[in-house]
């Protein structure tokens, strides 16, 4: 916080330039705390000022009378950037970028594993003789072991670090995939128990991730690695779609299980040598990237105590979590029942609809990074980061609401799969809205949080998963449909009424 006589003096609206050639940033000061609006370039090199060290500067009596006879309502302020203390970037390839690729590949094999049953369950049911609603408890009994690790996930990954965590889940979940074909010939009981020791796997995935790139990203660059973190995601789900049909029709659905899962372990024996889990721990990264990522990110010391009260009691938080649980109905039906309602709805054979499956995460894959660079570029031009998200949010609920009303209007197969992209590409705005908010409000506890909020997105997998399967044996896709752009209605209306993008909680 400012000192009290300086956050007096300066109204919320005034932003402070920190002046002088070839530089260029904002920095606002909204209720006493001065938020870091855009990088600054100096001399063609990246630099970010130390909010703790401007703090100081800001503080001394000499600064706060000089500005208090400058400053009124909405006045810019100059601030001599040789008086504030700077962190340079050194050019070329980053340490904290390496972090964000090795995380976009562990969530490409995480949808690979997870998409591939979507594919191989035809085959499945047909030789083990299952209806429906057996289809559908297959599918969500993965999420009975992703609902049990979320928050723990989190909790742990904050207090150890994200680089431990996230390493047993890929692994552990890679060898759950490779053994699910021995126990689905097993019995029905032991594959439904294979599937969600899985899910076990794959629960930490995201608050660990979550966690560990608050330590790494700074929060200029957070909407798009954060974007291209999650389209590894969507380019899992392109892959296993893609790739799955041919293997199932060259060696039998066996085959994706114990191929996808076996990619696990080499990744797994990468994040080892390659990965730390905040700068402060990484002894390959350079002095001056491990100074600028300090300069805008969360305090990298463990959290020893979490302050669950007030993080369950705050309103905004409270919205992520609605908003999540909304978010993800919609998601985790299309996720894990698109290639059977191609094959059923549509007429597509296997072949056609791993194709046609491909191109919504296609779409989502693009959007979602377009979508990261226009909020971080939003952001760098003064539009306020909580203005930001909303929209984006908005756009990630009512996009998609828009075309699955569309899906029963359509005559044409074609048509339907032009409704699912542009479905499943407004989706993917909601990357630089709902999954960027975390880190907002709650840095030191960004894992913990996303622990919390994707424990309702779980829920709605397995009831939104299990609820569709006894749909379609009782009623038909447009009751289905329905019940999805119900709740992102109900949630763009959440979101826009309590979300917000400043900081909760130190």
């Amino acid at each position: 916080m400012l000192a009290r006589p300086l956050a007096h003096l300066i109204s919320p609206k005034v932003r402070i330039f920190v002046s002088k050639p070839n530089t260029k940033s904002i920095f606002s000061i909204r209720h006493g705390r001065i938020q870091l609006s855009s990088n600054i370039r100096l001399q063609n090199k990246r630099v970010n000022i130390r909010r703790r060290q401007l703090h100081s500067f800001c503080s001394t009596s000499e600064n706060q009378s000089s500005l208090s006879e400058k400053v009124t309502s909405d006045e810019q302020v100059p601030i001599i950037a040789d008086t504030i203390p700077v962190a340079y970037e050194s050019k070329g390839w980053q340490r904290r970028y390496t972090m964000v690729i090795l995380c976009f590949f562990a969530f490409l094999l995480c949808n690979m594993d997870r998409v591939n049953m979507s594919i191989a369950i035809i085959s499945m049911a047909q030789d083990f003789s299952w209806d429906s609603t057996s289809m559908g408890i297959v599918q969500s009994s993965f999420f009975w072991g992703y609902l049990l690790t979320q928050v723990i996930g989190g909790v742990v990954a904050d207090r150890i670090g994200g680089k431990k965590v996230l390493g047993f889940g890929v692994i552990w979940w890679s060898l759950a995939t490779i053994l699910t074909p021995f126990a689905a010939n097993a019995g029905f009981g032991v594959l439904l128990a294979a599937r969600a020791c899985m899910g076990v796997g794959e629960g930490v995935a995201m608050p660990a991730m979550n966690a560990m790139l608050a330590r790494w990203v700074p929060r200029s660059e957070r909407s798009r690695s954060l974007s291209l973190v999650y389209s590894g995601m969507y380019a899992g789900s392109m892959t296993g779609l893609a790739f799955s049909p041919s293997l199932i029709n060259m060696f039998e659905w066996p085959s994706v299980f114990y191929i996808f899962g076996s990619l696990g372990t080499v990744w797994f024996a990468a994040w080892l040598y390659l990965a730390a889990s905040d700068p402060t721990n990484d002894k390959q990264i350079s002095p001056e990237e491990r100074q600028f990522i300090l300069a805008d990110v969360v305090d990298p010391t463990p959290v020893k105590n979490i302050p669950w009260l007030k993080l369950l009691s705050n309103r905004p938080v409270q919205a992520i979590i609605v908003c999540h649980f909304c978010h993800n109905w919609g998601t985790f039906i299309l996720l894990t029942w698109m290639p059977t309602y191609y094959s059923q709805v549509l007429g597509f054979n296997m072949q056609e609809s791993g194709f046609y499956s491909v191109l919504p995460w296609i779409t989502m894959a693009i959007t979602a990074n377009f979508g990261g660079f226009l909020a971080d570029k939003l952001v760098e031009k003064g539009v306020s980061v909580t203005k930001v998200r909303k929209i984006m949010q908005t756009i990630g609920f009512l996009g998609p609401a828009f075309f699955l009303t569309q899906l029963g209007t359509v005559s044409s197969p074609i048509g339907a799969v032009v409704c699912m992209c542009c479905s499943q590409g407004m989706d993917a705005f909601s990357q630089s809205g709902l999954y960027s908010n975390h880190q907002d409000i709650a840095p030191r506890y960004s894992g913990v949080l996303l622990g919390i909020s994707n424990t309702a997105g779980v829920l709605a997998g397995v009831l939104g998963t299990a609820a569709t399967g006894y749909i379609l044996q009782n009623g038909s896709w447009d009751e289905v449909w329905s019940i999805a752009v119900g709740l992102y209605l109900f949630g763009t209306v959440i979101w826009n009424l309590f979300s917000t993008a400043e900081q909760q909680f130190d």
